[in-house]
């Protein structure tokens, strides 16, 4: 049995590659002759239709019963009524037969979105588009598309419930030549990567006697990034959160932030010479910048939820430390800081942690949401080895911020290394309790912070207010005036 599926699966592949090898061959044809190859033989040559099935009403014995009657009414003295019913059944599988080949010829199917990329809850509005660009009419077409949940609206059937997605019918009877849409609105309640398709097309001829059915690889993505909240609906201060290190000598300085200024030296650079202030005190001065080890900041988050990895996760606190670990990104991305992405997570169908080196690109901060969002509760290992192992390669100014639900002996070991090396580490921990103090650590040498599950933005039906709304909501309203008008007759 074992040896007739491989052979069966063999032959299956074989025919698939057969197929695509006719229909370059096609589009070749068709590109020498100077002819415009149509969606159909497009679709084959790449390889996206992957399934085609005929169905027929009609068996083998009508095509040769029709021929009988045919035969019985010549010798029956040209009887008119079999050779009337022989024609007719030779006239009706010949159209039948030669609408059903033509029906799928030159129909499209097109999916349009607004956006691709969202937050939980935000709508993606999908436009989907069909057009049967040939002569034939069809009676009816029939489009079945596979979508991870319902549209808004829709009410989906016990069985989407159980296999977990929804299918989307359309069915239409087109003219020639014509084209219709339909929009639906889809809201992703939680992140991740939403795959959409493949797609089925389903005609026939008039009579229904013959139906063709295509499955086509037509697949998009959409990404619902992980929810967002301002620091201080985390509890955690809007203003310098992460505290501010300055030291007297720095490899690294920020030209942004200027200290004050002195006498020109000769190793200074001529670009930072402060014209103003030359004029001023008639000999040449340099600009002082001000250290900073604010400007690069590389998160790691942990996707553990307990003292061991291997021992499950718990789902509500896992997304809360994804959720805060994007926030934090975002912060230091509106900042203006290099940020940068670490988790101990394994993206699907990979066993590798999460990496997004420190950058200040324009889409830097949609590639941590993105890997955010694609980042699944299988931990490759402990937090506190990928701190050691990843830290040696990032910049010696970065500050290092854990994000955590669990603080386990082995993390307070690589903070205390870490902090004892140098370095500038933050701790943000959400499990019930707050975090122990490192032991043989100043209280105030590690930042830490404790953001529990009672904290606002966790509340149940709390909603963030937009960003205009919060710098809107710290301008004071002056009082209103009274202004009495007087009367000029």
């Amino acid at each position: 049995m074992t040896q007739s599926l491989d052979d069966l699966h063999l032959v299956a592949r074989e025919t698939r590659r057969e197929a695509m090898r006719q229909a370059r061959q096609d589009l070749m044809l068709a590109a020498a002759g100077g002819q415009a190859a149509d969606l159909d033989t497009a679709a084959r040559a790449r390889g996206l239709v992957t399934r085609e099935r005929e169905n027929s009403i009609f068996s083998d014995a009508w095509l040769p019963l029709a021929l009988l009657f045919l035969v019985i009414g010549l010798l029956a003295g040209r009887n008119a009524g079999f050779i009337a019913l022989g024609l007719v059944l030779l006239l009706i599988v010949g159209v039948s037969t030669l609408w059903k080949n033509l029906s799928l010829l030159g129909v499209s199917y097109e999916r349009r979105f607004d956006r691709t990329r969202v937050f939980p809850g935000e709508p993606i509005v999908m436009t989907i588009a069909i057009r049967n660009d040939k002569a034939l009419p069809l009676t009816w077409l029939r489009f079945r598309d596979n979508l991870p949940i319902a549209p808004s609206g829709e009410i989906p059937s016990p069985a989407n419930d159980l296999i977990g997605n929804y299918t989307l019918q359309s069915v239409y009877s087109m003219q020639s030549h014509e084209r219709v849409e339909r929009s639906v609105t889809l809201r992703f309640p939680l992140r991740g990567f939403y795959k959409i398709g493949p797609v089925t097309y389903e005609s026939g001829d008039i009579f229904t006697l013959f139906t063709v059915e295509r499955e086509h690889q037509y697949v998009d993505t959409l990404i619902a990034y992980p929810q967002i909240w301002p620091l201080e609906e985390l509890g955690l201060p809007p203003k310098e959160p992460f505290g501010e290190l300055r030291v007297r000598q720095s490899l690294f300085t920020d030209p942004i932030r200027t200290r004050g200024i002195r006498d020109y030296q000769p190793q200074d650079r001529f670009r930072d010479v402060h014209w103003k202030a030359t004029a001023r005190r008639g000999q040449l001065q340099t600009k002082v910048y001000d250290p900073s080890t604010g400007m690069t900041m590389a998160v790691f988050l942990n996707v553990a939820t307990f003292a061991r990895h291997w021992m499950g996760f718990d789902p509500d606190l896992l997304e809360r430390a994804i959720s805060v670990a994007a926030s934090i990104c975002n912060y230091g991305a509106q900042q203006g800081w290099g940020v940068g992405l670490y988790a101990n997570g394994a993206v699907p169908n990979s066993d590798q942690p999460l990496r997004v080196p420190p950058g200040r690109a324009p889409d830097q901060l949609g590639n941590v949401l993105e890997a955010l969002a694609l980042v699944t509760e299988f931990a490759t290992g402990g937090i506190d080895a990928m701190l050691l192992r990843e830290s040696p390669h990032l910049p010696w100014a970065a500050t290092l911020v854990l994000v955590t639900a669990v603080v386990t002996d082995d993390i307070l070991i690589a903070l205390t290394r870490l902090h004892e090396a140098g370095r500038r580490v933050v701790l943000i921990a959400l499990g019930d309790e707050p975090p122990p103090r490192v032991p043989g650590v100043r209280a105030d040498a590690i930042v830490t912070y404790h953001i529990p599950s009672t904290a606002p933005a966790f509340r149940a039906g709390h909603r963030s207010a937009t960003a205009t709304e919060a710098a809107l909501s710290r301008i004071p309203t002056p009082e209103p005036v009274g202004l009495e008008l007087e009367v000029v007759e």
